[in-house]
Formats: C-alpha cells, structure tokens, sequence
C-alpha cells in the first residue's frame, strides 16, 4: 500500500498532465506558439487494454504533444450502455496521466468529441480503423488544417470482448 507520502506524489504527478476543458484552449495555444505539434485522440479507454496502448502509443509519434480526451462516464452511459462505465472517469485519467507518452488529459461530456476539437484545432487526431478516415471528427479537424491518421487495430481485442469474456469466466 502506499505511504501516505507517496500518494500524494501520485496525485500531483497526476493533476500535472490534467487539463479543465476550460483551460485547453489557452493551453494549446502555449504549446502551438513553441512550435509543438498538437495531436488528439478521444474515447472511453475504459478497461485499459494492450489494443488502447499500441492505439495512444501510435499516436503519440504523430506529433510532439499527444492530448487524450476522454468520455466522462455520463457521456459514456449515453452511447454505450446504462452500465457502462466499468472504470470511472477519475481513475481513467490517472491511468492516461501515468502513460509517458501521453502529454495532456481531458475530458468532455458531450456525446461527440467535435466541440471539443474546434477548440484544440490539432495537427493531426487519431481514430482507429475501425472508424475511417470519414470518422464523425474528420470534418471539425480538417476544416480547421488538421489531418485525420488512422491506426489499424488489433484483431479481436476490445473492451466489450473483454466484458464479455469475463462474464462467461466461472
């Protein structure tokens, strides 16, 4: 267990990669005028799995400063399922926060990232294949210079196959 000492350092290590919605767009800003390349992604990342890291690990080398944009769990039980989340938006983004490739986590509430994205305005923003490159996002990113960089999935993994498998476990 940790030292009360040592989850306070975990925290602040934490909060330090948090971005409030309200301050992103002064904060993108800040990064563009050094010259850094913003990319995006969004989603649930519920379930943390091998499939999430090779998807945000990709998208970090599509730039210099890989921001995370999360579903809180309201948005999620809006398009997915009543009983979604599995694991709770505070916890989610300590799990983004403590990836080393990932430079800044948020969230929104809403059920689609495009509002979100016309205040980022990023390089480039990331989906997976399973999305395309006519993903719901690809009109706010482009229309704004962005470009769209599609990462290929890996076969059979996702979070809902995993719920699934889990409940059949005994």
């Amino acid at each position: 267990m940790l030292s009360p000492k040592e989850k306070l350092r975990f925290q602040q290590k934490s909060q330090q990669k948090r971005l409030q919605p309200n301050q992103l767009e002064k904060k993108v800003q800040e990064l563009k005028k050094q010259g850094n390349t913003i990319v995006t992604v969004n989603g649930s990342f519920d379930l943390l799995h091998a499939g999430h890291l090779q998807l945000l690990y990709e998208a970090s080398l599509q730039g210099d400063i890989l921001i995370v944009a999360l579903n809180t769990d309201a948005s999620i039980r809006g398009y997915k399922s009543e009983k979604r989340p599995i694991i709770e938006l505070e916890y989610r983004l300590q799990m983004m926060s403590a990836l080393e490739f990932v430079g800044y986590v948020t969230w929104f509430d809403e059920l689609d990232p495009r509002n979100l994205l016309q205040k980022i305005k990023p390089h480039v923003h990331v989906n997976g294949a399973e999305y395309g490159k006519d993903c719901l996002e690809a009109t706010t990113v482009v229309a704004n210079g962005g470009k769209i960089h599609i990462v290929k999935l890996i076969d059979g993994l996702s979070t809902s196959k995993i719920i699934e498998k889990i409940k059949t476990c005994e």
